[in-house]
């Protein structure tokens, strides 16, 4: 064998590189739990029914613990969309609250 070393050669200390990450992934596909968590957002905002509120909230918070700033273009996290869950929430319940109701007799 020949002690001769070439340029393409992966055993050459001197060709190496230091590991680096990427700035950024590209997503290949939409998450569909934090679009359907916006849209359940919405709904309740529109219909007040409190019980779709928690549900709206676990994928809220599924959405921000899944999330990967770095994949995404952005670097969002998805601290928006649980924004949006929790408001949601409040905005179903908060009249129970301030709605007062009076019985006549």
């Amino acid at each position: 064998m020949s002690s001769v070393t070439h340029k393409d050669d992966p055993r050459d200390a001197s060709l190496e590189t230091p590991y680096t990450m990427p700035n950024t992934w590209y997503r290949e596909s939409s998450d569909g739990l934090g679009t359907s968590g916006m849209f359940l957002s919405g709904l309740i905002m529109v219909t007040r029914n409190r019980y779709l509120a928690w549900p709206a909230v676990l994928l809220g918070i599924n959405n921000t613990i899944n999330a990967h700033p770095l994949r995404s273009k952005e670097g969002g996290t998805g601290w928006s969309n649980l924004a949006l869950c929790l408001s949601a929430l409040f905005a179903s319940y908060i009249p129970m609250f301030i709605i007062q109701t009076f019985n006549k007799k």
